[in-house]
């Protein structure tokens, strides 16, 4: 759960000693959900953790999420200015203790419900985040959830090793201490409709679906037994017979994540990441790249995959050029053909979203597939907001809370607007 001893508390409150306290929190600015960080940090120092925990909460109802899967070093760990000269604090090992001690010790009677009713499709980040804001404001909130249980990436994408599950357990608790109904295996598309939602009462429909339809290569080789995409692979890696030799193509985080895994099935495993780029231009965090590379998991880099074969992938060295605005350029060299023998390969080159929810109206797309939507969060369909991986494609857990709050609050001044007329 939350257990901490006394030592490592300890070490915690010397770290938070260690804070400036800037007037002008570089951290704070840093941050896109604008985490109150000196503030948080006084409070800790003066032991009313369950106060911290409960104003991280409150700014960010995925607090004790966030600080285990954000890329610290590019919000606030990044931004601390100690770190110019020496180590940085690193806020985000005492917002995970606070927002852990404040999740599992959640209490809270039912808000007095407001008589408005919304639809919440889909349970990972955004719409959990919704679920939470609006049904502490009285809404009468339904999450419907494709899966049979809640947490969308965050149980289906992140390994359990980076983000332990009874944490994400611990929100399905605080939702239904909120009033919130959980429907599961619930598939908005096909039997059922956004129209049908609106029939039968609904004063809006949020859309949170996510982005869970991996992007392919193109190329030859992608309906072979052995080809797995990443997404899929690590919704459950163990009924995967992946043999003793993979190789992952990509090399975001996602890649870092399913080479990771994949190392871990057994004790002969070799992992092999191809990335069509340098080293250096790796799109994965620095911190996740490190820990695969500390791990064990190899690196080919600059080599782009031609085709799939029952053996292995077969590739083509890049060759790095140098334009004359001083911008890089990538080649491929056709004579330099190798092959990379391998029992599985994973796919990690992105994702999109599955086909938008049906109804009378369809909803607007992007060029790149995603929900079209206006400043205020809502589609071409007047009452149908949509926020999340499915708007933005793919982003982080706390740039997706951000946008959701701003949302939350239209969905709120719509349906007031509307109970009005």
């Amino acid at each position: 759960m939350n257990m901490l001893s006394a030592q490592n508390h300890d070490l915690l409150l010397e770290e938070a000693n260690r804070c400036l306290k800037c007037k002008v929190p570089r951290c704070k600015k840093a941050c896109p959900i604008a985490t109150d960080i000196p503030t948080i940090m006084e409070l800790f120092l003066e032991g009313k953790e369950q106060e911290a925990g409960a104003l991280l909460f409150a700014n960010n109802p995925l607090s004790a999420i966030c600080p285990i899967v954000c890329p610290h070093e590019n919000n606030c760990y990044g931004s601390c200015v100690l770190g110019i000269k020496q180590k940085a604090v690193s806020f985000f090992e005492i917002e995970q203790y606070l927002s852990g001690k404040y999740l599992y010790s959640f209490d809270c009677s039912k808000p007095e419900k407001n008589g408005m009713r919304v639809a919440v499709v889909g349970a990972g980040p955004a719409g959990i985040t919704m679920s939470i804001l609006l049904a502490q404001k009285g809404f009468r909130v339904t999450l419907m959830e494709e899966q049979n249980q809640i947490g969308g990436v965050l149980r289906y994408g992140i390994p359990e090793f980076r983000l332990p599950r009874t944490r994400v357990d611990a929100y399905q608790d605080i939702l239904r201490k909120l009033g919130v109904i959980i429907k599961p295996s619930c598939y908005i598309g096909s039997n059922l409709s956004i129209d049908d939602m609106f029939m039968d009462g609904y004063d809006a429909v949020f859309l949170a679906v996510g982005t869970a339809k991996p992007n392919r290569l193109g190329l030859l080789g992608e309906t072979l037994g052995h080809v797995h995409f990443a997404i899929d692979f690590l919704k459950s890696p163990k009924v995967h017979d992946l043999g003793n030799h993979v190789v992952v193509i990509g090399a975001g985080n996602v890649a870092m994540d399913a080479a990771r895994t994949a190392l871990r099935m057994g004790d002969d495993m070799k992992v092999t990441v191809i990335n069509n780029r340098r080293e250096q231009d790796v799109t994965a965090t620095r911190e996740e790249f490190s820990m695969a590379v500390e791990e064990g998991v190899l690196f080919m880099h600059q080599l782009s995959v031609l085709r799939i074969t029952d053996d292995g992938v077969i590739c083509a060295e890049v060759e790095v050029v140098e334009q004359e605005n001083g911008k890089i350029a990538y080649e491929e060299n056709m004579l330099s053909r190798k092959m990379i023998e391998a029992d599985s390969v994973i796919l990690a080159i992105g994702q999109g979203p599955k086909s938008a929810p049906s109804g009378e109206a369809q909803i607007a797309t992007t060029l790149r597939g995603l929900f079209a939507v206006d400043e205020n969060g809502m589609t071409n369909i007047p009452g149908v907001f949509a926020a999340g991986d499915v708007v933005s494609g793919p982003k982080t857990v706390v740039e997706a809370v951000a946008f959701t709050k701003k949302v939350a609050e239209n969905i709120e001044q719509y349906c007031l607007n509307k109970s009005k007329k």
